[in-house]
């Protein structure tokens, strides 16, 4: 059966541009993980194979860990073992990753703005929080989500919405996928999210031996972060539930 094609609009060709710039390096430096093919770019609009299948539910949480680490340590391996968390990216090709410090800092001083902090020095622990995971080897942040992955009938997983790619220690990226499971159908137990911790550094681990480090309290930290960072999506697109305070507090301590 051939489905039609889907088509995704862009603001600006600008963004366009730039949505193509990742779907290739995604596709050349993390090949494990999976995308639509692009069939057609245009000027703000690129068109992609439609896939069939379902969003990622909670029982689908350590196969796409596993994913996730095979993506980043093919990455590491192919292209970012140079990168600096503090400093934005460029590659050859004319790809730009944001810098992880930069912006995240921004969205937490917006965070405190907008009241999701409570006080000066409920900000200054997340910033510091922040500036504490700033270490170790680089991953590539690709907001992952459970609308952001398709389950096929064929149990396959494909990612989709690359567009905006940015620089991230190892395992944030996991920890915004268990952030966003969390926050759609509420609290995953302790040994869910530590088995789909343990898939993440086994895969990672097989492209160097040097990856697969991140610990349970790391994740935490990460957790800590996206808690603060989602929270004024909680009661939209589908975040129905607020992620645990345990995570406010390991991230906090």
């Amino acid at each position: 059966m051939n489905l039609t094609p889907f088509t995704k609009h862009y603001a600006t060709p600008e963004r366009a541009t730039g949505a193509v710039r990742h779907y290739r390096w995604i596709a050349a430096h993390a090949k494990p993980l999976r995308q639509p093919a692009l069939r057609t770019v245009a000027p703000d609009t690129l068109t992609f194979e439609r896939i069939e299948g379902r969003s990622v539910r909670p029982e689908d949480l350590p196969r796409v860990a596993e994913v996730l680490g095979h993506a980043h340590g093919a990455a590491w391996v192919s292209d970012l073992r140079s990168a600096s968390l503090d400093t934005p990216h460029h590659f050859q090709d004319g790809t730009t990753f944001d810098d992880y410090l930069g912006p995240r800092r921004l969205a937490v001083r917006r965070r405190h703005d907008q009241g999701y902090l409570p006080n000066m020095a409920a900000l200054h622990a997340m910033l510091g929080l922040l500036e504490a995971t700033a270490q170790g080897p680089c991953a590539f942040y690709k907001d992952s989500n459970p609308r952001n992955f398709i389950v096929t009938r064929t149990q396959d997983i494909v990612a989709v919405d690359t567009d905006d790619l940015s620089l991230a220690p190892m395992g944030y990226d996991l920890a915004k996928l268990i952030a966003t499971l969390h926050l759609t159908y509420g609290p995953l137990t302790d040994q869910a999210v530590t088995t789909a911790l343990l898939r993440y550094n086994a895969a990672a681990r097989r492209h160097d031996a040097r990856l697969g480090t991140t610990d349970r309290g790391r994740l935490d930290s990460f957790l800590g972060l996206h808690a603060v960072l989602t929270a004024p999506y909680v009661g939209r697109n589908g975040y129905r539930y607020s992620l645990p305070l345990r995570f406010h507090l390991r991230g906090a301590s």
